[in-house]
């Protein structure tokens, strides 16, 4: 009975652990969405890319931070080089 009651304390644990990881996942999963939509209305020509122009009219805060998300200098940011910087 020890055993058992050890067991299912156990496996409780684990259930929350996979609960509290599966809403983290969500959330991270949410911000990459967001920051999708919100790069894909920013980008005015559809090319993929964001100039700072088009940022800061659609994108104030990756303006903002634009010179270091583009750290090559080119010009353009991606919306993967935001989440990178986001942590995305």
């Amino acid at each position: 009975m020890k055993k058992l009651t050890i067991l299912l304390i156990a496996l409780g644990a684990c259930v929350s652990q996979l609960a509290v990881i599966n809403t983290a996942f969500a959330d991270e999963s949410s911000k990459a969405q967001q920051i999708e939509d919100k790069f894909k209305a920013a980008d005015q020509n559809n090319d993929g890319q964001l100039t700072l122009e088009e940022a800061k009219a659609g994108m104030p805060r990756v303006a903002k931070a634009f010179a270091k998300i583009d750290k090559d200098n080119k010009g353009y940011v991606t919306v993967e080089l935001i989440k990178a910087m986001s942590g995305n």
